[in-house]
């Protein structure tokens, strides 16, 4: 006697139904390629974070134009003998900040600055490869995500663009009266590996989920705190450039008072150098008082954003507004006491790799405005 069928099994299905796929069409092939993109762009991320404490030093050593040829290639390899080190002294002795101001440097205190600056380049080096390697491999073995690999290459493009400015800014110390690299040339420099930084960590955070995730989280983002999150990244981006400016020409090794600068609230002769304009990147005084400007409008519009997160629905997005705010506070006081300090190295690069923390944190607080995490109604 046959067994009865069910009323809700289907008509003609002797085999069961197939359990319902766990991920969509966005994803199929591609389970493991997000993470192992992922960890690479972790190791390029933490190679540029390197790169900029490096490059911070190289300046703040006076080491930075050492080196006065750019050979990307065979410049991999650091003088051999002593008869190299000869060679390299004798053209680092051609050039202004040699005659003009290190008249009496030795062989062996040329040694260190070189150093200082070959490690500089050769972990650009070291950055291109990673990129490179990882970039083809993933090409190759067809695991990049679709629409991936434009965002991708593009990192390997720019970091190319950064080696190029890296060395137009170089060359612009190497000639004529001038003791330092253009502090202008030097802000676009920075600028860049702050912008390269800033698209590795948001690819990072867009590759933590699966992108079906992120597409539905998009439904429940908050467009006007991530539109207060784009100024806010904008407000910053200004104040890092700034803060190269400062950087460029040691200007924060004068003016060593706080609140005021000199006993005053604008600093004395803000703009004696003719064209005026030429005050806003030559000018200690004047560079100085701009980047403490931009630091107090950084950290207000800082608070104001993290007032406007307090009513957001979405715990994490929360705690991100919070961290971010932690860290604009926490930066504005150390360049308070570096200013104070009369910018010694230590505290000079603590104040660069805050910048780094301060840039990340709002990118990320502004991420997670525009792709909240998902929680349960209990929170």
């Amino acid at each position: 006697m046959s067994q009865k069928r069910s009323i809700f099994e289907e008509v003609g299905g002797d085999k069961p139904a197939e359990a319902p796929r766990t991920t969509g069409v966005i994803d199929a092939g591609r389970r493991d390629a997000r993470g192992a993109i992922r960890a690479w762009l972790a190791v390029l991320f933490a190679l540029v974070v390197m790169m900029i404490a490096v490059g911070g030093l190289t300046r703040l050593t006076d080491s930075g134009l050492s080196i006065t040829e750019w050979n990307p290639v065979s410049g991999a390899l650091p003088p051999m003998n002593a008869a190299d080190w000869q060679s390299e002294f004798e053209k680092y002795q051609a050039i202004p900040e040699y005659q003009l101001q290190n008249m009496d440097m030795t062989l062996s205190e040329f040694k260190t600055i070189y150093w200082w600056e070959w490690g500089h380049r050769q972990l650009g080096r070291v950055i291109g490869l990673v990129w490179a390697v990882g970039f083809v491999f993933f090409l190759a073995t067809k695991r990049i995500p679709a629409g991936w690999t434009g965002r991708l290459l593009a990192l390997g493009v720019l970091g190319g663009l950064q080696g190029a400015i890296g060395w137009w800014m170089v060359a612009s110390g190497l000639t004529g009266t001038m003791l330092d690299v253009a502090s202008y040339r030097l802000a676009t420099h920075l600028g860049l590996a702050f912008l390269i930084l800033g698209l590795i960590a948001w690819y990072m955070f867009r590759l933590g989920r699966p992108e079906r995730e992120n597409m539905q989280a998009r439904r429940a983002r908050e467009p006007g705190l991530m539109r207060l999150g784009t100024a806010l990244a904008v407000v910053a981006f200004v104040q890092i450039l700034l803060g190269a400016l400062v950087a460029g020409i040691d200007a924060g090794r004068n003016y060593t008072d706080w609140p005021l600068m000199a006993g005053a609230v604008t600093p004395p002769g803000m703009w004696e150098i003719a064209p005026a304009w030429r005050n806003l990147f030559e000018n200690d005084g004047t560079v100085q008082f701009f980047h403490r400007l931009a630091g107090y409008a950084l950290f207000l519009f800082g608070v104001f954003v993290w007032l406007r997160a307090r009513a957001s629905a979405h715990r994490r997005t929360k705690q991100a507004h919070d961290w971010m705010a932690v860290a604009v506070f926490g930066q504005l006081v150390i360049g308070i006491v570096t200013v104070m300090h009369s910018a010694p190295v230590a505290l000079a690069l603590i104040h660069q790799l805050g910048a780094v923390a301060v840039w990340v944190l709002i990118l990320r607080a502004r991420f997670l405005a525009n792709y909240p995490l998902a929680q349960s109604v209990r929170g």
